[in-house]
């Protein structure tokens, strides 16, 4: 039988300094699995509209007078495509070690996010349908509820790393004390070597999901307000 790795009385130094190119290649795999887990996710949507559209039961698949406003749709969806753009750009700034310009991007993009999402909100509330009124009120509730939850864990993922990178932005070129992050005192070293290194792969898993985010965020603007 295999020695754990840890048990109880394990010395510090056997679970410290991780490589962090090891949890980067992680973070940005991740990304990868999450984007394909949230494309067959709102494929159900999709087939949900077509589906229900093509029935129309009874005409109920879009009685008079249900119709999404295209203006506020559009002011939504701008809103997290531009969001998604400033986070590339941010990349783009990081991996040229302009990282001031990064944390001024990130920043932005997380104000226009959380702009995007308020601005669903209202619109929900000044539409002139309910969930209940027909197919169509059904799937664009629905659609755009779960787009709206998805959105608010990518921005909090961008919080985190804006945060971390804001928060250590005087320790850029030199490690911060060693177990700083831990939330251990008798931590001699770092659980991950040189942790400020993984902004890096955390920012390359946002941005790609992001991209990918925003990309279903358009889909959606197309199904529901122009097809």
């Amino acid at each position: 039988m295999a020695e754990p790795l840890a048990y109880e009385g394990t010395g510090y130094e056997i679970v410290e300094e991780e490589p962090p190119e090891v949890l980067g290649r992680n973070l940005i795999s991740a990304s990868y699995l999450l984007a394909g887990a949230t494309a067959f996710f709102f494929i159900a949507f999709v087939f949900a509209y077509f589906y229900l559209r093509s029935l129309n039961n009874g005409g109920l698949w879009k009685p008079h007078g249900v119709d999404a406003s295209i203006g506020w749709g559009t002011a939504v969806v701008a809103c997290y495509v531009l969001s998604a753009v400033l986070v590339r750009l941010g990349l783009t700034d990081h991996r040229a070690l302009r990282r001031a310009q990064w944390r001024q991007k990130g920043g932005a993009a997380l104000l226009v996010g959380v702009v995007g999402l308020v601005l669903q909100v209202i619109a929900w509330t000044h539409q002139s349908f309910g969930p209940a009124d027909g197919g169509f009120a059904s799937v664009y509730f629905g659609w755009t509820a779960f787009l709206f939850l998805f959105v608010l864990g990518t921005l909090l993922w961008l919080e985190m790393t804006f945060a971390t990178s804001l928060r250590y932005r005087t320790m850029e070129t030199q490690a911060p004390p060693p177990g700083h992050a831990s939330g251990d005192p008798h931590r001699e070293a770092h659980d991950i070597r040189d942790p400020l290194s993984l902004v890096r792969a955390e920012l390359v898993g946002l941005s790609f999901y992001w991209t990918f985010l925003a990309g279903i965020a358009v889909l959606s603007w197309i199904v529901l307000y122009l097809v």
